[in-house]
């Protein structure tokens, strides 16, 4: 029984590949002018929310161990891979005779206030997955492109613009973006792109040390900190690399200076202070960082935020990435992002902004696979293959990527409340066999409830650049109340 899989000279040459097509992509977008935003036809839809958490699953989260549950077997020795999908029993959820995975019960008791997307579909990129899926997912575009793309956030930033002007519209939350193995890979996608440095995200990763990401130096008083400011722009004008950066890349960094020096001098740098909040409301999130990033994002939201995004950390093999140890990971990640997400929900209700908030629970992929392999004996051959059988508790849990069906889970914002929108197979492999969604369908459809016309498009090389790719993206109706 395989468990973490070894990377082969191949699969590290193709990994080299890949970086250094992003860098070149990045480098190269550097020195293009200004993208020119292009007149859509359509007008701009109403408007149903004004903000969008994001609450990222990184990974690969098994629809079939969440929020889709299959056929269920207990582990015992010998168990036959064939006769079980999902390796936790299924409860009831405050949506009549609908069930979720055991261990999410304070998400199942809020789930009348959401819709479950039961067929989300991404294609198969083939090597590097995560890497790729994960690029997919926030940009819409299948990497490597000829320029670097944005992130949903950044077109939410730069289309919408910010809802406070000393707030920065765009924060990540949670993911380191170095010394995890991948950190360039993810470099790539948690960027402003082409709209320039000013629409990249504050990025954050222990939302515990928010506080300190927004405040002066220590005994730094106001002019002193000022006169750091000039200074720190006399150095990038006089940067060696200046000549390779077009005029507007070089104002919009400058930009994104003028704006962290708003912000480290203004009252709002006290939402990212989660030690404010009353000790019991922190407990009530606090389950580990990826809780204390959903109370942070409450509170960036609450202060002007546009666009939060909130992750349990990509790191290889870690986390969701369930190659090994599949249960039993898959039992701590559920009490990680339980209580939490059931928390967020509930306090944005309670304080009246879960109308015009749009929280998205998703993941690059799926997972189909109790084992490393495709069992691929028959049943007279079942004695000889030791792949169609569990014979260790580490064995037993979603392993395999699977892109055929994956469940995404919206709450407010202009959806329906206790609803469930497609179908994957009840039997292996589960393929979305009804209403299936696309990245770019999902994108149109977070697009629209924001108010953003999914064909919007800015001209950059000379060509143009939709939110959803080649703007064919088309938002779901039937998610919206």
């Amino acid at each position: 029984m395989a468990h973490r899989p070894s990377r082969d000279p191949s699969q590290a040459a193709t990994r080299r590949e890949f970086v250094g097509a992003l860098a070149a992509a990045a480098g190269a977008t550097l020195a293009l002018p200004e993208p020119r935003r292009l007149l859509g036809a359509a007008p701009a839809p109403p408007a149903r929310a004004d903000a969008i958490i994001v609450l990222w699953m990184a990974g690969g989260m098994a629809a079939p161990d969440t929020f889709d549950p299959k056929r269920y077997a207990p582990f015992e020795p010998g168990l036959a891979v064939a006769d079980v999908i999902s390796t936790f029993p299924a409860i009831p959820t405050a949506i009549d005779g609908v069930r979720i995975c055991a261990g999410l019960g304070e998400i199942a008791s809020v789930l009348d206030r959401g819709t479950l997307v039961r067929s989300h579909v991404q294609p198969d990129l083939g090597s590097i997955l995560h890497s790729r899926h994960q690029y997919h997912w926030h940009t819409g575009y299948v990497p490597p492109q000829t320029v670097a793309c944005p992130h949903l956030g950044a077109w939410m930033a730069r289309v919408l613009g910010p809802r406070n002007a000393t707030m920065p519209p765009f924060v990540t939350i949670g993911q380191r973006l170095e010394g995890i193995g991948e950190n360039e890979e993810i470099k790539a996608f948690t960027t402003g792109g082409f709209f320039g440095s000013e629409f990249s995200p504050l990025n954050l990763p222990f939302p515990e040390e928010a506080a300190l990401a927004v405040r002066p130096p220590q005994g730094m008083d106001g002019d002193r900190f000022a006169a750091r400011e000039r200074h720190f722009k006399k150095l990038l004008a006089a940067s060696p690399r200046r000549e390779f950066t077009s005029d507007y890349h070089q104002e919009s960094l400058l930009r994104s200076v003028d704006n962290a020096h708003r912000l480290l001098s203004s009252r709002e740098r006290e939402a990212f202070d989660i030690t404010r909040e009353p000790k019991e409301v922190v407990e009530r999130y606090d389950t580990g960082r990826f809780g204390r990033g959903c109370l942070l994002a409450r509170r960036l939201v609450e202060q002007g935020a546009r666009y939060v995004e909130v992750t349990t950390e990509y790191v290889p093999f870690l986390h969701w990435d369930t190659h090994e140890r599949g249960h039993e990971t898959v039992a701590r990640m559920h009490a990680e992002i339980d209580r939490p997400i059931a928390a967020l929900v509930r306090d944005l209700e309670a304080r009246g902004l879960l109308d015009r908030t749009l929280v998205v629970i998703a993941s690059e992929f799926s997972r189909d696979m109790i084992t490393e392999g495709r069992p691929g004996s028959t049943a007279t051959d079942q004695a000889k293959s030791p792949k169609d059988f569990l014979l260790e508790p580490a064995h037993y849990g979603q392993h395999r990527h699977f892109t055929g069906g994956s469940t995404v889970v919206l709450f407010g914002g202009g959806v329906k409340r206790g609803s469930v929108y497609g179908r994957t197979a009840d039997e292996r492999p589960c393929l979305a066999v009804e209403n299936p969604v696309t990245i770019a369908d999902l994108h149109a459809t977070l697009f629209s409830a924001l108010g953003v016309d999914p064909a919007t498009a800015f001209e950059i090389e000379g060509r143009p650049f939709y939110a959803t790719e080649d703007g064919k993206g088309r938002p779901v109706e039937d998610l919206f109340a």
